[in-house]
């Protein structure tokens, strides 16, 4: 078929124009002040949310100037020069604005621009089509082989059975999950409880600002926040009871430091909505333009801008619960942003025998902190993606939200704590907290030790016990007792949340002599120990690496 003439130049000069929108890129114009005509510290009120107050009345933290929004003067003033503004993020003071290079000198020489960033080529998304997968999981999912109850041995780690069945789901504190995209989240069985409870607070997706629209372009999401909100028998997630904003900050279609920026003004998002905990399963080292990377002196937690916006957000008594990377069998190797920020809790991945998993990256930072500050399991975790049913997949990006529901069931059971209490009760419940690494961190966390302590038994208690279990941990397979009471007893072997692992009935000229126990065949976890005769019994747990 041929054009006429007319159509051929109207042609053609939709093609010019079409190739000068995607000339234009997009840059953070940071300011060097910010004036205070309209709004005032001294009325909170007008700033924020009451959700937002309140978190600050908890955590005893008074407004500052990054809760003061842009000068709406300099806003006026840099639309003269750019194509389009996309959103304006009052932590950083900054506006992320498509723009052409011609303009950006005269925004540079504005007397209160203090610099320009570029931060993505092209103007952006034209849809929120997509098919790159997330920053932090590069692994294939492998479907879910039957068998009962695959999720046991995750949550039993972390204490999980226990925290439900002392009441502890999540309710009543709000969890932001930062990622790129939750697509089936609306349609699977296991979070039908979100929508029908209202439990999902808000949504928001920051890649294409003004959109609400998350159950879209990628399951990476949905895969994280199953972790946290999944309610069903194929999958019980730790919080489930808790409310959740979800947020697209994650371009899968690029790879630009825009997506840091993002991040940051879904954290302000979250904020005025009273989130107590963040979880991010995203990390970034190397962008699409090799300009715009960094290096591993960079991981120093006031480099990058997400770790940056990561330490504001802390700073407001939020919990930053983030991924370290899975870099760690790479050239790397050690953490990625905002792991190096210093007040989130980065976490790595461990593998069923509860050493480091291959993948996940290890510290210090560049300033020599320990990273990660925690582990939980990361290899072939039961997770949810499809609405065919749960599958496996491995990464940080998928320990990491197992923490932070484990926070979501302590802050709910110390809910007067602040974020720094339950964060550090996070950490002294590490297997490791006496001796923290650059590879597990504090080690794997426990609710029972997070909620009582070390130890359940006090000095007293512990001084006059007779038994003794050891080696504990356990490396191997031999378990052994001695000064055991010279009576019949039964010694049984139980999983966190009770359920009867083993069971040994010893005669009193057994219990004589130092006992061995074989839990060859027993899976690595935590475990209970119980000694029990007619008139007497004894506890111990017990760590089977």
């Amino acid at each position: 078929m041929g054009f006429s003439s007319n159509a051929f130049f109207f042609l053609l000069g939709t093609l010019f124009l079409l190739q000068e929108v995607e000339a234009q890129d997009r840059y953070a114009i940071h300011f060097k002040y910010k004036p205070t005509e309209i709004h005032s510290l001294e009325r909170p009120f007008e700033l924020m949310t009451a959700e937002a107050l309140a978190r600050r009345e908890r955590e005893a933290i008074s407004v500052d100037s990054t809760d003061l929004p842009v000068s709406p003067k300099y806003i006026a003033d840099i639309e003269l020069f750019v194509r389009k503004i996309l959103y304006h993020t009052h932590w950083l003071n900054a506006s992320v604005v498509v723009a052409e290079e011609a303009s950006i000198a005269e925004i540079r020489s504005l007397p209160f621009v203090s610099e320009v960033v570029l931060v993505g080529r092209g103007s952006g998304p034209k849809t929120a089509e997509s098919g790159k997968k997330a920053a932090s999981d590069p692994f294939r999912l492998r479907i879910q082989k039957k068998q009962s109850q695959p999720y046991d041995f995750q949550n039993e780690l972390l204490g999980i059975p226990q925290m439900h069945l002392e009441g502890y789901t999540g309710t009543g504190v709000r969890i932001a999950v930062f990622d790129a995209g939750f697509q089936n989240v609306d349609v699977i069985p296991a979070f039908k409880h979100l929508f029908d409870e209202g439990k999902i607070i808000g949504t928001r997706d920051f890649v294409i600002p003004g959109s609400s629209e998350v159950f879209k372009d990628d399951t990476h999401g949905t895969g994280a926040l199953s972790l946290i909100a999944s309610n069903h028998e194929r999958l019980l997630a730790g919080a489930y009871d808790a409310s959740f904003i979800l947020c697209i900050t994650e371009d899968v279609a690029s790879e630009f430091r825009i997506e840091e920026y993002n991040w940051v003004k879904a954290a302000e998002y979250a904020d005025s909505l009273g989130v107590d905990i963040i979880n991010s399963s995203l990390g970034y080292n190397q962008f699409d333009d090799v300009d715009m990377n960094y290096g591993k002196d960079d991981m120093d937690g006031n480099t990058a801008t997400i770790s940056i916006g990561a330490s504001i957000a802390a700073q407001k008594g939020i919990l930053v619960v983030t991924s370290n990377g899975n870099e760690g069998n790479l050239s790397w190797r050690t953490i990625t942003a905002p792991a190096d920020a210093a007040d989130v809790l980065a976490v790595g991945a461990i593998s069923n025998s509860l050493e480091k998993a291959s993948f996940s990256s290890v510290g210090p930072t560049a300033d020599g902190r320990v990273k990660p500050d925690l582990v939980a399991y990361g290899t072939g975790v039961s997770l949810w993606r499809y609405v065919s049913g749960p599958s496996f997949s491995s990464g940080t990006s998928f320990s990491a939200p197992q923490i932070a529901a484990l926070a979501a069931g302590l802050w709910q059971a110390n809910p007067t704590l602040r974020m720094v209490e339950i964060k550090e009760k996070l950490l002294l419940s590490g297997h490791l907290s006496d001796d923290p690494n650059m590879e597990l961190g504090y080690g794997i966390p426990n609710f029972e030790r997070a909620m009582y302590g070390i130890e359940l038994e006090n000095e007293e208690i512990l001084a006059k016990r007779k038994i003794s279990l050891y080696p504990n941990p356990l490396d191997g397979d031999r378990l052994f007792a001695k000064n055991v009471p010279t009576s019949t007893c039964c010694v049984r072997l139980m999983s966190s949340s009770g359920n009867l692992v083993n069971q040994w009935i010893l005669a009193s000229n057994e219990a004589q002599r130092p006992m061995e126990f074989d839990i060859g065949n027993v899976m690595p976890g935590f475990y209970i120990v119980e000694f029990q005769s007619t008139n007497w019994s004894e506890r111990f747990k017990l760590l089977k690496r």
